[in-house]
């Protein structure tokens, strides 16, 4: 188990070794620092809180300070756990990274917030066919007949309806990196990401697959 915080900026195309043309997600993988250390003697679990993008000592309020302060004259906008087996190796308030953690060719999982999409009606939200699209019909998008018999007189519970879309912790399995370019602290990633540009992605190794 591993993993480390980064920014999602976008997509683009890559050329690989062979000449093919990949569709990547490039993802802005700036040094984490260690915050605090969990270990299973203690808490029961091997895991390091990571903080990522730093901001100034004077917007954090004394509670958080102080838990920073334990880690360095560094403050963070993100403060995420991640569970690591190798925990020894790592000491409060030492900077990670992306090549620390990861290498090109390595699979691994991809977690955000993805974009919220509001209130959306049953063929976006769960692509429903929807009713006939011609004159007179009086049903093209909506839902349709929901209610049960006199047994239970109600309508059941998960059932699909309208309703809030997205701004939720998606995971995306199984995602290949492509290239990473330490210098410029960015990453490739085949394939799409959840979130929106800008928004937080933790990336964690492969729980189902290996390169």
């Amino acid at each position: 188990m591993k993993g480390i915080l980064g920014k999602k900026l976008g997509m683009t195309q890559y050329f690989n070794e062979l000449g093919e043309i990949v569709p990547v997600t490039v993802v802005e993988v700036s040094p984490n620092y260690v915050v605090q250390k969990k270990v299973v003697e203690k808490e029961g679990y091997n895991a390091l809180q990571l903080g990522y993008e730093e901001k100034k000592l004077n917007r954090v309020n004394k509670p958080m300070l102080g838990h920073f302060k334990k880690a360095g004259d560094k403050a963070f906008y993100y403060l995420k756990e991640v569970k690591f087996d190798n925990v020894d190796n790592f000491e409060v308030g030492q900077q990670i990274n992306i090549t620390d953690v990861f290498s090109e060719g390595e699979i691994i999982d991809v977690t955000a917030i993805s974009k919220g999409k509001g209130f959306q009606g049953v063929m976006k939200r769960h692509n429903f066919k929807g009713g006939r699209a011609t004159h007179g019909s009086m049903f093209h998008r909506a839902p349709g007949s929901a209610g049960s018999s006199t047994f239970p007189s109600r309508v059941w519970k998960g059932k699909r309806y309208p309703g809030h879309m997205g701004n939720e912790r998606v995971t995306v399995q199984n995602l290949k990196i492509e290239k990473i370019f330490p210098e410029k602290n960015i990453v490739l990633i085949k394939g799409a990401i959840p979130g929106a540009n800008n928004s937080l992605v933790i990336l964690k190794n492969a729980i189902k697959k290996s390169a």
